[in-house]
């Protein structure tokens, strides 16, 4: 019921929708459209395409490129890992341009094909904490899609007024305060519509649209308190995603296992691997 907006990053309230003329702040998301171009992405499928595609969950086939990873036990060793592809060198390369990308080095790579006619989707859910860390980024290809925000948690969000009668239209995304004239007037009515509204984080979604060939990070907030997922009917051509995912502070400098996610790191970085 609300739609991101890159360029303000709020979500706002979708037109037919009873949170219309509403937003709020949603922090933790970077969206680059045209992150490559149409030959680049024409050539990084065909490559795709050289090696199988493995059956995954919820209609979808896959291409993993990382560590033997066991979540339920907490135990991770390279296993067959022979690192990230090698078309991923120029991705990851072209990463460091995004502000919020400093300091990326992915370890893992997963590419997930997607198809109408086999009802392809993700449920909403959360990548791990204990291995994953801050960012996760992800290459939309092929078609676009829409990236489906929600939240479990038992907080509440304090929605803020866009419409404001005097221009007609979305107010400037400055702080969203009541006019004075509402706060001074005392009346009730059309004046007033401006006062903030509380809704529980439970009702409310947030799709973020994703063009093809864009890339989108999400980081903070994003990550850790809201569960993303792509429904069946956001699904409409072949879609191919492409999710690179860093290590946890547990496998980075100065963490217990940080030894491990040096080797885990010096072979993903060697961009020769084949799917495991």
């Amino acid at each position: 019921n609300f739609t991101y907006c890159p360029a303000t990053g709020l979500a706002k309230g979708n037109e037919h929708s009873e949170f219309a003329g509403w937003a709020f702040p949603f922090p933790g998301v970077f969206l680059m459209e045209e992150f490559i171009s149409q030959d680049e992405e024409s050539v990084i499928i065909e490559l795709m395409d050289r090696d199988d595609w493995k059956p995954s969950q919820s209609g979808r086939k896959k291409q993993d490129y990382g560590p033997k990873v066991n979540f339920k036990k907490q135990r991770l060793k390279a296993g067959s890992f022979t690192g990230l592809p090698s078309f991923s060198k120029k991705l990851v390369a072209q990463m460091k341009a995004c502000s919020v990308l400093g300091g990326f080095f992915p370890v893992e790579q997963c590419n997930l094909d997607y198809m109408p006619e086999r009802g392809s989707a993700i449920d909403p859910h959360f990548d791990d904490w204990w291995l994953w860390g801050e960012r996760l980024v992800s290459l939309n290809l092929l078609s676009k899609t829409v990236l489906s925000m929600s939240c479990d948690s038992e907080d509440s969000i304090q929605l803020f007024p866009t419409f404001s009668k005097e221009n007609g239209g979305l107010s400037p995304s400055g702080p969203f305060t009541q006019t004075s004239a509402c706060r001074n007037s005392g009346k009730e009515g059309i004046d007033c519509v401006l006062s903030p509204r509380v809704v529980p984080s439970k009702e409310v979604t947030v799709a973020i649209h994703l063009p093809q060939r864009s890339l989108v990070v999400l980081h903070g907030d994003a990550r850790y308190k809201w569960k993303h997922g792509i429904y069946r009917r956001n699904i409409e051509h072949r879609r191919v995603c492409v999710t690179f995912r860093e290590l946890s502070a547990e496998f980075s400098t100065g963490g217990r296992h940080e030894e491990l996610g040096k080797e885990l790191l010096e072979i993903a970085l060697s961009f020769q691997g084949r799917p495991v």
